[in-house]
């Protein structure tokens, strides 16, 4: 694996992004005739009268037919041939299983904790779909945590982008808010919101709920100096596969670091550490492109949300700093012999990723509704497509048929975006400032109240609609914002309509 002192200094030159490759997948490499191809087809449209072909499989073959119940989001790819099948319900038993804390009779369920936000996967990504926050301010939530972490050391000479920062000493990267029987928790979390009015040009007016987030009753002592919060709702997890397929040159191209192009959007790549290669990646998952594969997410995920060890993070404490002395004596779920020694082995892990990454994206609702082609020419028109970018075609795969060769539509650009202080956590994640966020995908976006019964957004859950999302919307996103700002109410509203429809 890379030092690293050799990563930070690979990761302050400005061209070393355009070496990452796809390493993680088996790749099939395109002709020039297929290349040639793709480019024409992923190329945006300027023809608003009429669906594109193929756009109401968002996913491509892997699409499945879009169900009315709170269950749609856990279907499987809609190409996967029917051997595979079992691993997938594998998976979801392992995603939706409750692990209970060592020791216990149940020797293949025990390890959890000690300390620890959620015993089951299923526990935050309720339904397969998006976590919330508190309904009241104080109250509890399951499926939103809080990130910290505290200044890290002066860049070396030399390099520019440094590891701006560091695990907490006390709390280490995630405050747990459950443990064990006999050990304190780390804390709560506390949310205040501030209600902002923005006055549209209509003169509509928008209230919006500015969060502040605090940790209280904190178990352990005093944050460290200068730490600094940062609040996660689970994501959904529809289509992970095919964002994980999409070949890093792709989206490498719509890099503009410099704003070359004079559009006011600058993306750039995430770069992070693979614990499972040993090389630097692009960061494809996490609000801040934190995780370079779904494996690798996973496997962050059984360690600070469950304080559950894995092969990439063997550990049986979990997120437990050198400062929880009693945290790291607790007893683990570890044995020789049994589970490859670790918590969760290596064949649960590799479940869990199939599963994750074949859980389907249900077909378009209504794409050809002229409201909706209404909606979609605002939403290109607008500029929204400068970091939303509709389309892909993903890699071909020697052994990975469900996510081979699709024509997707996840509307993500999956780079880091300076969204402006409205957004702002103020913390640094690897190569991700204080104010970027990496462009999330919209598909199954317009089915989040079927499927979470709620129609919260953004990365901490303050938006109460899509409208309000947008209007957090800052820094490189400020100019297509102030555009929505500025429709009339029937264009608002097509514009809203098409994205309930993706």
């Amino acid at each position: 694996m890379l030092r690293p002192l050799c990563l930070l200094a690979l990761l302050a030159t400005p061209a070393f992004s355009q070496t990452l490759d796809d390493r993680h997948l088996t790749v099939i490499p395109r002709t020039a005739k297929e290349q040639a191809r793709i480019d024409g087809v992923v190329r945006p449209t300027t023809d608003f009268t009429a669906p594109e072909k193929f756009e109401d499989n968002p996913a491509g073959a892997a699409t499945i037919r879009a169900s009315s119940t709170a269950d749609a989001f856990s279907q499987s790819s809609g190409n996967m041939a029917f051997e595979r099948e079992l691993d997938f319900k594998l998976g979801n038993g392992l995603f939706t299983k409750t692990w209970v804390a060592a020791p216990s009779s149940t020797r293949a369920s025990d390890g959890l904790g000690p300390l620890y936000n959620a015993r089951a996967c299923q526990d935050c990504h309720l339904k397969d779909g998006r976590g919330h926050p508190p309904e009241q301010p104080g109250g509890a939530s399951v499926s939103m945590f809080l990130r910290v972490s505290v200044p890290g050391g002066p860049s070396p000479e030399g390099i520019k982008e440094w590891l701006a920062t560091q695990d907490d000493p006390h709390y280490g990267g995630q405050i747990q808010n459950l443990a064990s029987a006999g050990m304190a928790s780390e804390g709560k979390m506390d949310i205040r919101y501030t209600e902002v009015p923005v006055t549209l040009a209509d003169g509509t007016v928008v209230n919006l709920r500015a969060p502040e987030y605090a940790l209280v009753d904190g178990g352990y002592g005093d944050l460290g100096a200068g730490a600094m919060l940062s609040p996660r709702v689970a994501p959904q997890m529809i289509g992970l596969g095919l964002l994980e397929a999409v070949p890093a040159a792709d989206i490498l191209a719509h890099e503009d670091p410099d704003d070359a192009n004079g559009d006011g959007i600058s993306g750039r790549a995430a770069i992070v550490p693979s614990g499972e290669f040993g090389a630097p990646m692009l960061g494809r998952f996490g609000f801040k492109g934190g995780k370079p594969t779904i494996k690798e997410q996973s496997a962050g995920a059984f360690q600070g949300d469950m304080g559950l060890s894995t092969v990439l993070h063997p550990d049986g404490w979990g997120d437990c700093t050198p400062a929880q002395a009693d945290c790291r004596a607790a007893p683990v779920g570890q044995e020789d012999g049994i589970r490859d020694g670790l918590e969760v082995d290596r064949e649960s892990l590799d479940l869990v990723t199939f599963y994750s990454r074949n859980l389907a994206v249900p077909a378009r609702r209504n794409p050809g509704d002229p409201v909706v082609l209404k909606g979609k020419q605002v939403f290109y028109d607008a500029g929204c497509i400068g970091c939303h970018v509709p389309k892909y075609v993903t890699n071909r795969l020697k052994d990975q048929p469900e996510q081979s060769f699709q024509l997707i539509w996840p509307y993500t650009d999956l780079l880091l975006h300076d969204m402006g202080p409205g957004l702002a956590d103020n913390r640094p994640e690897g190569r991700a400032s204080g104010s970027e966020w990496k462009t999330a995908p919209l598909w199954g976006i317009g089915l989040t109240q079927q499927v979470s019964g709620h129609s919260y957004f953004l990365h901490d859950g303050r938006a109460r609609n899509l409208l309000e999302a947008i209007l957090w919307h800052g820094g490189e996103a400020e100019a297509a914002r102030d555009r929505v700002v500025g429709l009339p109410k029937p264009d608002r509203d097509a514009l809203i309509t098409f994205l309930e429809s993706l």
